[in-house]
């Protein structure tokens, strides 16, 4: 018996409605190992596209936080150094101009450093730097003396008594940036 003579006693054995059904099965099987449907995937990018707007506000959250932390750490960094420059012109370890009552005349000072007082070439640094405003983006802050008021934007220029930043902005707490 010859190959044709099989392949027809086969063809002839199976009816040809399964031979139809076993080849769109087939057809549709692959298709469905090849990929999504249309709708699948537009399904897929709606459910992504709500997700992602729900994390852009909250990353927009997460920034201001990490702003005002930075804000706060800068303010505190810069009253300790005045703070530490009062205490050591109160012991007199640093010489003072008159009319400062011991605090620092500008925040360069801080940084730059005063000779101690007995001691030749020796200078003391209360900051490596003027730290940048994270809500300005800027070295300028705001100064009072201790001859200000204790709410005046404006510095009379006697000495640096206390620093706050110079934005405009509220926190999420609901205060003033200037008030901190």
């Amino acid at each position: 018996m010859g190959l044709s003579a099989i392949f027809r006693s086969r063809i002839h054995q199976t009816p040809l409605r399964s031979r139809l059904i076993s080849l769109t099965f087939s057809r549709r099987s692959r298709a469905a190992a090849a990929g999504m449907t249309l709708l699948e995937l537009i399904l897929a990018c709606a459910i992504l596209m709500v997700l992602a707007t729900a994390v852009v506000p909250l990353a927009r959250v997460t920034v201001k936080r990490h702003r005002e932390d930075l804000l706060r750490y800068d303010l505190r960094q810069m009253r300790d150094a005045i703070d530490r420059f009062k205490d050591a012109s109160d012991k007199g370890q640093i010489q003072v101009q008159v009319g400062t009552e011991g605090y620092p005349p500008d925040l360069q000072t801080l940084v730059h450093g005063v000779p101690l007082t007995g001691v030749v070439g020796k200078k003391i640094h209360f900051l490596r730097k003027i730290p940048l405003d994270p809500m300005t983006g800027t070295a300028d802050w705001g100064m009072r003396s201790v001859q200000d008021d204790t709410d005046s934007t404006s510095w009379g220029g006697q000495d640096v008594f206390d620093v706050f930043t110079k934005s405009s902005g509220t926190a999420l707490n609901g205060s003033k940036y200037s008030d901190w």
